[in-house]
């Protein structure tokens, strides 16, 4: 068995069966083309081919991303419906959908910092216009947020509660996108309320793995094109800033068990609660992950990089374990050696 079809069986070992509702609907996918979007569509394949009793259709909407490029290696690319759309614009979609899930965002620091207006209109307008179709069909919906909701959380916080309520600011070089997620979050609330919508709220944390772009300018990515391009990996800032890490099997079992099982109008933390390391530590983990030496330099952030960011992020996971049965399990050593058994053979090492 390859590597991403065990990856892929892996996320549905970990449904426990609810994927069983998935039979003979309709999905609409948002961000299609994305390191995540991807793992969806691959996800949805696998439970076409040899899981479901009846395929589940999947229209996949993205901006640019080319179908051919979403369907290449799919066992039933026939199930799937493509849509190249924006969704800061109008979007009339005359399907009827059951399941919507709306990954569609600029992720990247990056990138957001370069185009902060269309990060707003994306999680505003975009946002809502999922879910006013969720609406008039009457489908379950999952909005995909972020850990970045919570900001700099006050240590005590630490690791973080979904009822913590976060310390961000309004006008600050990461506000594009943390406060475009939180108003985001504040829609599927107003839906659920006002409509009882089952909008279904994620805040992942820090998912890793196969797929990921080479060019995302997240700290995997950049560690994985230094090591192919034999270049020493850059830490940022003094290099203890801590997160924790989640392997992308374990995150999409935990984002579909939150679209199929997860109450309307609640958000669920999804990622791995342990082990919450430095960015120096994670350095060290990837030498032991390869079996060598690893060179490391502690740099200034690049003038593209947006500042306020936050010092810890680990995830308080008792909600998602007690109401969706969410249980990451692939340990961060060996989903590194994963990860990078792959950038190995597909990254070109040139930034």
């Amino acid at each position: 068995m390859s590597r991403d079809t065990a990856d892929i069986a892996d996320v549905v070992a970990g449904l426990h069966g609810a994927e069983s509702a998935l039979a003979g609907r309709t999905l609409l996918l948002t961000g299609s083309g994305g390191f995540l979007g991807r793992w969806l569509v691959r996800t949805m394949d696998h439970l076409n081919a040899s899981v479901l009793k009846t395929p589940c259709r999947l229209i996949a909407l993205d901006t640019v991303a080319p179908a051919a490029e979403i369907t290449a290696g799919l066992a039933r690319p026939s199930q799937v419906s493509f849509l190249t759309h924006d969704l800061s614009k109008p979007l009339a979609l005359p399907d009827h959908v059951d399941y919507a899930v709306h990954m569609a965002g600029i992720a990247s620091p990056a990138y957001y910092r370069a185009k902060p207006l269309e990060t707003l209109d994306v999680s505003f307008f975009g946002t809502r216009q999922v879910l006013d179709l969720a609406k008039r069909d009457g489908a379950r919906m999952l909005y995909f947020s972020s850990s970045e909701i919570y900001g700099d959380p006050d240590p005590k916080f630490v690791p973080t509660p979904e009822t913590y309520r976060g310390f961000v600011s309004s006008m600050g070089p990461r506000s594009c996108y943390d406060e475009g997620k939180r108003i985001g979050e504040t829609l599927c609330s107003v839906y659920a309320t006002q409509f009882n919508l089952a909008a279904v709220v994620v805040r992942p944390f820090n998912v890793y793995g196969p797929g990921m772009r080479e060019k995302d300018y997240r700290v995997l990515p950049n560690f994985a094109s230094a090591l192919k391009g034999g270049r020493p990996l850059h830490l940022y800032g003094d290099g203890r800033q801590t997160r924790t890490y989640c392997y992308a099997s374990d995150a999409l079992a935990g984002f579909l068990l939150a679209l199929l099982k997860g109450r309307g109008g609640e958000a669920y933390n999804i990622g791995n609660d342990a082990p919450e390391i430095s960015v120096i530590a994670l350095a060290d983990r990837i030498e032991q992950a390869l079996g060598r030496k690893v060179t490391r330099a502690i740099v200034k952030h690049p003038a593209d990089y947006p500042a306020d960011e936050p010092n810890r992020r680990c995830p308080d996971l008792a909600k998602a374990r007690g109401e969706l049965g969410y249980a990451p399990h692939v340990a961060l050593e060996e989903g590194l050696r994963r990860y990078f058994a792959w950038t190995d053979a597909t990254y070109t090492g040139v930034q």
